[in-house]
């Protein structure tokens, strides 16, 4: 293991976990330099076995032996590991560390919409939803639920975010996602009808007997706010509610993400 004690907040080597912003990190001009911060021993091991690259780390000096050990012995030898006391490291980072560990990883090639769906049955369809929490949190009932591919408009927020990785408890890296347009006439074109999650008229329970049937099914899913834009509801071949009590009108994104993708899942 190639353990490095650090000693200050200028140490060379650590500006990955210090300096750099998640839009540099990302490095939009050398997609070969793209990197993301994975945050927590678990997220990180679940990175690491699905052939995610790590190229450092940065622990607490308690956890080198402990929480960490499992994920630094699934890393290259010779990766750095930069190591020191917790109050250096928040002091670092600007916050305290999530059971004591993050690790720089290289972004993996960006996939295409096609390239996910084609043998897809359910896919999630994420337009214009910000939070980066509430992306955590659909990419982990995703994942349990059974959904097979994550599509996201560019207007959203990006599922790597180090909070959206953390919140997802690494499902990010367990369902396969794409940007997307948002016309979808990538997922008509392979036999997908669409289901935009909206409060109108003309919306369908989400126990449609004829909605859970559909053998290919795209479940859209708007901001936190606004909901989906009047044309991506317009658009879609079925519009889809949660029926309520207590008249209340609607869950938060991520909760409605759970009910709809258990409740329309392969059968």
């Amino acid at each position: 293991m190639n353990l490095i004690e650090i000693n200050s907040l200028d140490y060379p080597g650590i500006e990955v976990f210090s300096r750099l912003t998640e839009a540099q990190l990302r490095n939009r001009l050398d997609s070969e330099k793209a990197l993301f911060i994975a945050e927590s021993p678990k997220v990180i091991e679940v990175a690491l076995r699905r052939g995610y690259v790590p190229t450092a780390v940065l622990c607490e000096s308690r956890h080198i032996d402990g929480d960490a050990a499992n994920l630094l012995a699934l890393c290259p030898a010779d990766m750095p590991v930069y190591t020191g006391p917790r109050e250096l490291l928040a002091a670092l980072t600007g916050y305290t560390l999530t059971r004591g560990v993050l690790c720089a990883m290289y972004r993996p090639p960006a996939l295409g919409a096609a390239d996910i769906c084609r043998d897809a049955r359910r896919v999630a369809v994420i337009q214009g939803v910000t939070d980066s929490t509430n992306i955590g949190a659909l990419f982990r009932s995703a994942a349990a639920l059974g959904i097979d591919a994550v599509l996201l408009t560019k207007d959203s927020c990006d599922p790597f975010n180090r909070r959206a990785v953390r919140v997802s408890m690494g499902s990010v890296f367990l369902v396969p996602w794409a940007w997307v347009d948002p016309g979808l006439e990538e997922l008509k074109k392979l036999g997908f009808k669409t289901a935009a999650m909206a409060l109108t008229d003309c919306s369908v329970p989400v126990d449609d007997p004829a909605l859970c049937s559909e053998p290919r099914l795209a479940v859209i899913l708007g901001t936190e706010g606004d909901g989906l834009p009047s044309e991506a509801i317009a658009a879609a071949d079925y519009t889809v509610r949660i029926p309520m009590s207590h008249g209340v009108d609607s869950l938060n994104v991520a909760a409605a993400s759970a009910v709809a993708f258990w409740q329309l899942r392969q059968r």
